[in-house]
């Protein structure tokens, strides 16, 4: 007998809230209907919000992946010289994009646990004294290592040098839960999915693109069709598409921007930092654990990669927490398979749910080999959830 639900707190796809999947339980319709406009149309302004931009935001039927390839296809060139850097899965995963896709790739290795490297980012675009590196990538938020990076930063290193390069920004983990400004910190192309902040579905993939990244596009002669910004460009301003959209995720998306608007970004911001500052205050009551992310102006507030000890194998807390305990936490990937697992802790998510991540997450490590004392993690965020609560409701209030 398998009683209650089965819990789910991987960095993504996240839960989804139970307004939102009723929103999606609508018949089928016509896509060129004249009035589909209606559902689609506020979609735009309300994405250009989360994104805190004034230039547009393109929808494409896709995971983020899809674009991260829009992105790179409609505003450059094979051949074209491009800045990266490496430090977990996905952003790894970019890199090979962008190699597969034909760029020249100049590509800063850093230690998993470490974020974009400015002063080396600063150093290479220095050097380019006839600006041949034409854009800069920089992963805001690796979810494989639950590292954040500072975009901020980054734009401050490309306005110090004059450097004309597009800075492409993968916010798939973190646009619409942490602290994201497209416009405010010149982000040219920025890429989300539907599955993480947005507490969907995954099969719908966001990308804001700037006026400078628009003007780039009408140069850009690298090969493109499903993801052509300008079949988009012909058909979005009256509320349609190039091809059949996914019209379900639409009336989601409506759905969870209301959500988002009536709790307000600033909120949702400080509601995941509070929430990821309890999962480490547990973490760090765990003897022998430690979080993958090595200082903390890398942490994540959406997910945390928890380094277990040595004589444990992390794929075994995965399998004893999903056979035994009905809860999927995130596996550690490629080198860090076995000897990291992740709780997502953004999203749909309040305090008492992260609790239960934690109850789960510390039993399965008990069991696996962890010489840790049972309660002590779930105990020390509890007390961080007391202790913060009134500063929750004075910001909620406000």
């Amino acid at each position: 007998m398998r009683n209650g639900q089965t819990h789910l707190f991987i960095p993504g796809p996240t839960n989804i809230p139970e307004a939102v999947r009723q929103a999606m339980n609508v018949p089928m319709q016509d896509m060129r209907a004249p009035d589909f406009g209606d559902l689609t149309l506020p979609l735009f302004p309300g994405l250009k919000k989360v994104f805190k931009t004034d230039s547009r935001v393109f929808m494409f039927p896709g995971s983020g992946t899809g674009a991260w390839e829009a992105a790179i296809s409609n505003t450059l060139n094979t051949g074209d010289k491009v800045l990266m850097s490496r430090f977990g899965q996905f952003s790894h995963l970019w890199v090979d994009m962008c190699e597969r896709l034909g760029l020249d790739v100049v590509c800063i290795d850093v230690d998993w646990g470490k974020g974009v490297p400015l002063d080396e980012y600063a150093k290479v675009l220095e050097a380019d004294k006839t600006h041949e590196i034409k854009a800069v990538f920089a992963t805001q938020n690796e979810t494989a290592t639950g590292v954040t990076s500072d975009i901020a930063g980054v734009r401050q290193v490309l306005n110090a040098l004059d450097h004309p390069a597009l800075l492409f920004v993968d916010g798939v983990s973190s646009i619409a839960s942490i602290d994201f400004r497209m416009d405010e910190w010149g982000i040219d192309l920025a890429v989300a999915g539907s599955q993480k902040g947005f507490m969907m579905p995954a099969g719908l993939s966001m990308l804001g693109v700037s006026e400078k990244a628009l003007e780039a596009h009408k140069s850009g002669r690298m090969a493109r069709c499903y993801f052509s910004f300008e079949d988009m460009l012909k058909m979005n301003d009256d509320g349609y598409f190039p091809y059949t959209p996914p019209t379900q995720l639409f009336y989601g998306l409506k759905k969870s921007l209301e959500l988002m608007e009536e709790e307000g970004l600033e909120n949702i911001f400080a509601r995941h930092n509070r929430l990821a500052e309890g999962v480490r205050c547990a973490i760090a009551a765990w003897e022998g654990c430690r979080l993958c992310a090595d200082d903390t102006k890398w942490h994540s507030d959406t997910v945390s990669a928890i380094v277990v000890p040595e004589d444990v194998d992390a794929k075994d807390v995965l399998s004893i927490g999903y056979h035994k305990y009905r809860t999927s936490f995130g596996a550690g990937l490629a080198r860090l398979s076995g000897k990291v697992f992740r709780i997502g802790h953004l999203g749909d998510l309040n305090e008492v749910m992260c609790l239960a991540a934690l109850g789960a997450a510390e039993i399965s490590l008990y069991e696996a080999g962890a010489h840790i004392e049972l309660g002590s993690g779930v105990a020390a965020a509890q007390a961080h959830f007391a202790g913060t609560a009134g500063a929750s409701m004075k910001i909620a209030a406000e």
